[in-house]
């Protein structure tokens, strides 16, 4: 009776596996939906911090493809540029506290996943989701602050668009033997405006759009990367400190 139990079991984990790796709705949860919270003041760098971007220039970035980085920057504030790649930072990094504020456009049109959509992608991999959350209806593995189809966030810190916003992210990086297993998880904790939205929360794997999470084996060290989804956001104050 066991084994039968147990070769049930193993069928559903696989007909699931099945689905998810077809249908992108598979993998969306619209519940339960975090209550909205309200935040407090944004933070400045501390003394020991690398600034990213603080206004000035995108000498710290780069085009995804190693190219020149071709986004926005007017009055100490870099945009998204619609035609151009998702950028990466130039030096690597594995555990870090990351700090950046973001603002999502105004947008009266679009809605769901096209509304103020970008990322903040960890070792290029792990997705912290950006989106305009305000009043605006998704999947809630899918809202801001979600760990991107792994971790709803335990609140809702969300402000208008058009204000900033910011997150902290506390991140500890995957640990892989040397035949490329995983020892540890990549771990994270969040705080949205200020407010904490995941508590050292262990990943699945890498972000995926379709199909479940899994691990991959790579460096001890990757860029982070600032996801282009084709809304114009903007960003300001990115600082990362190594731990």
């Amino acid at each position: 009776m066991k084994e039968i139990k147990y070769l049930f079991l193993v069928f559903f984990f696989m007909t699931q596996m099945s689905i998810a790796q077809k249908n992108p709705e598979s993998t969306e949860l619209w519940e339960p939906i975090p209550a909205k919270v309200t935040s407090g003041e944004i933070g400045l760098p501390p003394s020991d911090a690398i600034v990213l971007f603080n206004g000035g220039d995108l000498s710290n970035f780069e085009s995804v493809d190693g190219s020149k980085a071709n986004w926005t920057v007017l009055n100490d504030i870099l945009t998204i540029n619609p035609e151009a790649q998702s950028i990466k930072t130039k030096q690597k990094f594995g555990d870090c506290q990351l700090h950046i504020e973001w603002s999502v456009p105004i947008d009266d049109i679009n809605q769901g996943q096209s509304k103020g959509n970008s990322g903040i992608f960890l070792m290029e991999r792990y997705e912290i989701q950006i989106l305009d959350s305000w009043e605006n209806t998704t999947y809630s593995n899918g809202q801001a602050a979600s760990v991107y189809k792994q971790h709803i966030p335990l609140v809702n810190a969300s402000k208008k668009p058009g204000e900033w916003q910011s997150y902290d992210i506390i991140f500890i990086a995957p640990r892989f033997n040397r035949s490329g297993g995983i020892i540890s998880p990549s771990k994270l904790t969040v705080f949205h405006n200020g407010v904490l939205v995941h508590y050292n929360v262990s990943l699945l794997g890498t972000t995926e759009f379709i199909g479940m999470p899994v691990y991959k084996s790579h460096g001890d060290k990757e860029p982070l990367m600032i996801q282009n989804h084709g809304a114009p956001v903007r960003f300001k104050n990115i600082w990362i400190r190594e731990l």
